[in-house]
């Protein structure tokens, strides 16, 4: 886990991402990325006539971020030296897609934003959409963690072959902190598995990698994200993980999403890996 993307808007919420990379950071000894994005009025860009801002006050207000990036690196990250910043003149979601591919980001880490349900039909939420979408591993965050230490790690999954990517992914985040890790498969009445089945498969998917500190766990629940909130509060889980199918258009609002259900309901960090 060589880079790790932060991106802020100086929220409450991006804090709480600050605080949790500064950790990963220091336990994988990880160089970060603090990402800054200015949707400017056409007028700071263009100068033209008739604009309403001037170049002295546009360089003051891009100078005046500057200072607050410098301000969150002192703040939040004192004992990491390896720390870079930038600012970006684009949409959330375009920047953090663009700039994570550019300096080839091993993992985002992302404070969350409550919305209404109507809200996130209508316009969405640039975390959400950078969970669906990224091909880099997402942390989302909504709670503030000065000393996070992911001793109790869920892995929930179908545990079909074609998701042993995300997996090793996993593996990778999770052997840094020593984790236990926790493999969760749950069982609803819409699609019940019996359990000596679902063994079987676990046994198979992990065999190849020789974990050592982890349990299997078949879980009975109405739906598959209440059970794994449940079973995460039930082993006190410091962080979920989960692979995510991304969506695009209006079919996540239809077909709903696991993942984005999550990420709305989940008090503990959750970790997405997309296949």
């Amino acid at each position: 886990m060589k880079k790790i993307l932060v991106p802020t808007d100086f929220s409450k919420p991006s804090e709480y991402a600050s605080k949790l990379a500064s950790e990963i950071a220091k336990k994988a000894n990880s160089e970060v990325h603090l990402l800054h994005m200015i949707e400017l009025p056409t007028g700071i860009l263009d100068m033209g006539a008739g604009s309403n801002f001037s170049i002295p006050e546009s360089m003051l207000y891009i100078r005046k971020v500057r200072d607050r990036l410098n301000d969150y690196k002192e703040q939040f990250f004192p004992e990491n030296n390896n720390i870079k910043h930038a600012i970006r003149f684009q949409s959330p979601y375009d920047g953090i897609r663009e700039y994570s591919k550019k300096i080839g980001a091993d993992l985002i880490v992302m404070g969350a934003k409550g919305h209404t349900e109507l809200e996130e039909i209508l316009i969405g939420s640039n975390t959400e959409k950078v969970v669906r979408n990224s091909e880099t591993p997402v942390i989302v965050t909504k709670k503030d963690d000065d000393n996070f230490q992911p001793k109790n790690v869920v892995f929930a999954s179908s545990f079909k072959p074609n998701k042993n990517k995300a997996f090793e992914r996993f593996l990778e985040f999770a052997n840094n902190f020593d984790s236990k890790v926790h493999l969760l498969k749950i069982n609803t009445p819409q699609k019940f598995e019996n359990t000596q089945e679902t063994n079987n498969r676990i046994k198979n998917y992990i065999e190849k990698y020789n974990l050592k500190n982890y349990t299997i766990n078949v879980y009975n629940d109405s739906s598959i994200e209440r059970g794994i909130l449940n079973f995460s509060s039930k082993v006190n889980a410091d962080i979920i993980a989960l692979a995510t199918h991304g969506r695009s258009g209006l079919s996540h609002i239809f077909n709903g999403s696991i993942t984005k259900n999550l990420s709305k309901n989940a008090i503990r960090p959750m970790l997405t890996f997309k296949i």
